[in-house]
């Protein structure tokens, strides 16, 4: 409930109008019940007197039931109800006054009567309800006219009656502009027929091609398709109606799901939109309850990194600190967070994670609450030719970053991983794997010397590719295919997972928020549900036809190789850690399965004096008596 402080002139406002509502439907009853006759007058004097008790009873009535802080502009169907209890509260206050005050102790005879108590409750309703209807209505045309006269585009809607829905409103409350609704298609033929906010049904999506001929032949010709989230569901073919759209040549745009809280703007449909499995469902209370008013550090500033510094702040961080090495990166970063205007104070410091003694002293003095761990270089080709570079960015960086985390006396640091680290067969795995382990050794170590005391958690985040990041296949595939072609795939074979950015950053604080719970759980190493692995190949086809070619026709498809360090299965668990639920959905975690930390540090202190000497040979071995799995399924 608002708070008495918050109320502003506008609700006092709205406060005087409904009492004089108020007053005027009591008054409106006694006349009608009395039809203005001596009954009426002679009942006025104890109605004045008995007026401003049951007034001041009104405020706090309205109060109570939100009337004095609902915005007239959206009023609906939940504040229509509110008016019915209050009308209905007020009644009952009435007989109350009627049956049990005034007709035994002042009059000796009922003052108000039932036939008077009822017609004020109608009319109490209706005068409640009058103007702020009127006010609604004259902002819902008032929208309409400028949406009509605004040069704005003739649309279809495209998807499900709910989600049409909640576009229309957007559009009617000036959310969304420029778009001129003229109907719906639908996928579900419950809705064929039917009005929408007074939008018509038109008609299913097979009915795209009629419908845009019919208005054309009409000299209105459809300018834009606006496809919701029920219009991506496998069952509504979205890939046909995008290549619909662009054989018409009229512009495609998609609504946002809002469960995320995402605004109802309108964006371009991206390939990405059309290739992804039903995302999982997210906790979005459960993330703000962790993040808000925390000092959060994230490491790394490319996509991951850069997506999990706008989940934080969106979930209220108080401060956050962007460590990056590259200043192209961070100002990116830094920059697109200032142009949200949100309220966290966000900070942007150039360190590289090898260095040791500056990573120690930025978290010592910024004293994170919770670190996420994104820094790492991560390209598998290009790994496997200088993959002591990985072994210095993946392995130490990562450990400094876990032990300054613990000085500077942080809740969580939640390192991000990846499939590949499970059974690696590519330095990039190897490297992660390693950094996994010592992670794991150190929140062994931290939760068995604790003596009570809530100790630091580390965990470890994996998943697979994640859709239009840096490095990601699809970028690359749509480069190619505006070149013209070959789009080149590595194998025929060849499957990985793939799920969006923002699904697998708000499942990676997810992750936090199981480790960081009431209760503390042995777990360290979570995997993300990343649903069904998708076929290079038929990812590639399904691109070329979705820019409206054929595959093999207008685009070619070259298969180049296996690259160093690929397989052609990305695995989820390794077979010495069996799976586990937690009761999270799109979460699954790993039994811990590492090495004593006294066993960690004799090889990190090997690999230090190897990577000194650049031997090359020594580091493989070493890393090799680490993970004795590393190459086991190499294909």
């Amino acid at each position: 409930m608002t708070r008495l402080s918050h109320l502003t002139l506008r609700n006092f406002l709205i406060a005087l109008h409904d009492l004089l509502a108020t007053t005027a439907a009591l008054f409106a009853a006694f006349y009608l019940r009395f039809e203005g006759g001596d009954g009426f007058y002679d009942r006025l004097p104890l109605l004045f007197q008995i007026l401003p008790y049951f007034l001041a009873f009104s405020v706090v009535v309205f109060f109570v039931f939100n009337l004095t802080t609902t915005k007239w502009r959206f009023i609906s169907l939940p504040d229509a109800l509110n008016i019915i209890r209050v009308a209905s509260v007020l009644t009952v206050a009435l007989l109350v006054l009627d049956y049990i005050f005034v007709a035994p102790n002042v009059r000796g005879a009922f003052f108000l009567g039932k036939v008077t108590i009822v017609l004020y409750w109608f009319l109490e309703i209706s005068f409640l309800s009058a103007l702020r209807m009127t006010y609604r209505y004259f902002r819902y045309t008032r929208v309409r006219r400028h949406a009509r006269t605004e040069d704005a585009a003739p649309t279809l809607l495209i998807g499900r009656a709910a989600d049409a829905e909640v576009l229309l409103r957007g559009i009617e409350s000036g959310a969304i502009k420029r778009i001129w609704p003229i109907g719906v298609l639908s996928p579900s033929n419950s809705d064929r027929g039917q009005l929408i906010r007074n939008v018509p049904v038109l008609g299913g999506i097979d009915d795209i091609e009629d419908v845009i001929g019919d208005f054309a032949k009409r000299n209105k010709p459809i300018a834009r398709l606006i496809m919701t989230p029920s219009a991506f569901e496998p069952e509504a073919h979205p890939e046909s109606i995008l290549m619909r759209a662009r054989k018409l040549g009229v512009i495609v745009n998609r609504m946002p799901s809002l469960e995320s809280g995402d605004t109802p703007r309108l964006t371009a449909v991206a390939v990405e939109d059309l290739l992804l499995r039903p995302s999982e469902t997210i906790d979005y209370e459960r993330l703000e309850a962790l993040i808000r008013g925390k000092a959060v550090i994230v490491t790394g500033g490319g996509s991951i990194g850069s997506e999990i510094c706008e989940r934080v702040v969106a979930f209220g961080a108080a401060r956050l600190l962007i460590v990056e090495n590259s200043e192209p990166a961070l100002y990116a970063v830094t920059e697109a967070l200032a142009a949200q205007g949100s309220a966290a104070a966000v900070e942007g410091r150039i360190a590289d994670i090898r260095d040791r003694e500056r990573i120690m002293r930025l978290m010592a003095e910024f004293k994170p609450d919770i670190v996420f761990h994104a820094a790492a270089l991560k390209h598998v080709p290009i790994l496997e030719r200088d993959w002591s570079e990985g072994v210095k960015t993946n392995i130490f960086g990562s450990i400094n970053v876990a032990d300054a985390a613990q000085s500077a006396g942080a809740e969580a640091m939640v390192m991000i991983s990846t499939d590949k680290a499970i059974e690696p067969v590519s330095m990039l795995g190897l490297t992660k794997r390693f950094a996994e382990m010592y992670c794991q050794a150190l929140d062994h170590d931290l939760s068995a010397g604790s003596g009570g005391a809530r100790p630091m958690r580390l965990i470890s985040v994996r998943f697979g590719n994640v859709l239009a990041s840096n490095g990601s296949v699809v970028p690359k595939f749509k480069a190619q295919i505006e070149a013209g072609g070959p789009v080149t795939v590595t194998h025929p074979d060849m499957v990985r997972y793939f799920m969006t950015i923002r699904e697998a950053c708000d499942l990676v604080i997810t992750a936090a928020t199981h480790a960081l719970g009431t209760q503390r759980s042995d777990v360290s190493v979570y995997v993300l549900n990343m649903g069904q692995p998708v076929k290079i190949v038929d990812l590639a086809e399904r691109m070329i036809r979705l820019s409206g070619l054929q595959p093999g026709y207008d685009i070619e498809i070259v298969f180049t190789g296996m690259r160093p360090g690929e397989r052609l299965h990305e695995i989820l668990f390794a077979s010495e850690e069996p799976t586990r639920e937690i009761g999270v959905a799109g979460i699954m975690a790993a039994q811990p399965n590492e090495p004593p930390m006294q066993t960690l540090r004799k090889w990190i202190a090997a690999l230090e004096q190897a990577i000194a000497r650049d031997d090359r040979a020594t580091i493989r071995t070493i890393l090799k008596d680490a993970v004795p799995e590393f190459g086991s399924t190499a294909a």
